[in-house]
């Protein structure tokens, strides 16, 4: 009966969940709505109680001194979305390696796309506020949502064929990659030099580890959290950069090389055929250890870099980007002043930035690659599917609202950027979606 109901656990409620963890889509789900639960909040009877609620401090005392004593919401935006940016850079690591980046001449096409797909909306918003305070923000509509934008590629299905899907991943990865050197290099203030100085000091003692053949992850990841992300959340350098950084020096080859491995493996696949087995549901110990071998030379086949990049990724898609989108999302529109939004041009160059910005930079990317025979578009690349990737390129949800809280510190030009993404990411993505449902 105990086993009965355990099949039936995993068949009804286990498996389904992990089917669904799986599809590509499904973060982008989560996500939606973890954004509507966090506007529904934010406009209710429980709106000052969501308030309060981010802002109750956390925090650390030393002969009644405190240390890193920082509200619910800072620790999301410094701490969790740091393990967001530490996944993003293993990402990118993997894929200079062995992946979408690895060959450049296969790959120019879209990132130039993701290039101009940064540039033309940074300008766009910069020439709506030129000159005045809040020109700061113009990093705001650079950045593309790729959990969303995947999402409501991934719904299409086979509408959408593979190299569409590739060229819109690709872009993504490039999309990251500028948004962290934005980040890095325009949104950090008041830096101290000597935190900076022992954080580098910490990364490079992780980097001469990498060089050394170590491949304990506990000796990245206590190093990584307890020096390098430390340092620069105390030096005024955005922590995520750390976590960016942290993950360039994770190993990214394994102790057992494949094809050794694969010897290994027939060796004791051999040797557990061999061995004397019983006819009860439990194994002989000897089978035991056998698969006890099994599982350690797993392990060690699999690089550190991979192996962090995969257990990694759902927690960051199913927890910390939805929980960073229930602490950001919340724009509340009881009592709302409209006069708010016309005060400066912060929602219109966040809006026109995104939603023409986009677009318009990666189509123009495009032309001008293939016009001088840096790249060339696939027969399935159609004008009208490249556009439809751009508007989708349009929606910029998590990075554009991690920005939007690094470019201001004004509640007003918080709400007026945050509007502004909201619209153009709705309207980004449904534009999108109508232009490349049609299969031509």
């Amino acid at each position: 009966m105990k086993n009965i109901y355990r099949r039936g656990l995993e068949s009804r409620l286990i498996m389904p969940a992990m089917q669904f963890m799986h599809r590509e889509k499904s973060s982008g789900v989560v996500l939606a709505v973890s954004v509507f639960v966090a506007l529904l909040l934010a406009n209710s009877p429980l709106r000052d109680e969501y308030a309060s609620l981010l802002e109750c401090h956390l925090g650390f005392v030393f002969n009644d001194y405190p240390f890193m004593n920082f509200s619910i919401g800072h620790w999301i935006n410094d701490g969790l979305m740091s393990m967001f940016f530490f996944v993003v850079g293993l990402e990118l690591k993997h894929e200079f390696i062995g992946g979408e980046l690895k060959d450049v001449k296969k790959v120019t096409l879209p990132v130039v796309a993701a290039i101009f797909g940064m540039l033309v909306p940074a300008v766009i918003y910069t020439l709506f506020n030129w000159g005045t305070p809040v020109s700061r923000g113009w990093g705001i509509p650079m950045a593309t949502d790729i959990a969303f934008a995947l999402a409501v590629l991934y719904v299409l299905g086979n509408r959408v064929p593979a190299s569409v899907k590739v060229f819109l991943t690709t872009l993504a990865i490039v999309d990251d990659l500028g948004s962290v050197l934005v980040i890095a290099l325009f949104y950090t203030s008041n830096i101290s030099l000597d935190n900076l100085a022992v954080g580098m000091f910490i990364l490079m003692v992780m980097f001469i580890g990498n060089r050394m053949g170590i491949k304990n992850v506990l000796f990245y990841g206590v190093l990584g959290i307890g020096g390098v992300w430390v340092a620069f959340l105390m030096s005024g350098v955005h922590a995520t950069v750390s976590a960016v950084l942290s993950a360039m020096v994770i190993p990214a080859d394994s102790r057992i090389p494949e094809m050794a491995f694969i010897a290994r493996m027939k060796k004791l696949i051999r040797k557990f055929e061999n061995t004397e087995g019983n006819d009860v549901r439990t194994l002989e110990p000897d089978q035991m250890e056998i698969l006890v071998k099994v599982q350690s030379d797993s392990l060690k086949a699999m690089p550190p870099l991979q192996r962090l990049e995969h257990s990694m990724q759902p927690l960051v898609s199913f927890v910390i980007i939805p929980i960073f989108a229930f602490a950001n999302a919340g724009v509340s529109f009881v009592d709302f002043d409209m006069s708010v939004l016309i005060e400066n041009n912060v929602a219109l160059g966040v809006f026109m930035g995104l939603l023409l910005g986009k677009p318009l930079g990666i189509l123009t990317a495009v032309w001008i690659t293939e016009k001088t025979g840096l790249g060339k578009r696939s027969r399935s690349m159609t004008w009208r599917r490249i556009t439809g990737l751009g508007f989708l390129a349009s929606i910029g949800f998590t990075m554009s609202m991690f920005v939007t809280m690094l470019a201001f510190n004004s509640h007003n030009n918080y709400v007026q950027a945050k509007v502004g993404i909201f619209i153009a990411s709705i309207i980004g993505g449904i534009v999108g979606y109508m232009l490349l449902r049609k299969n031509k």
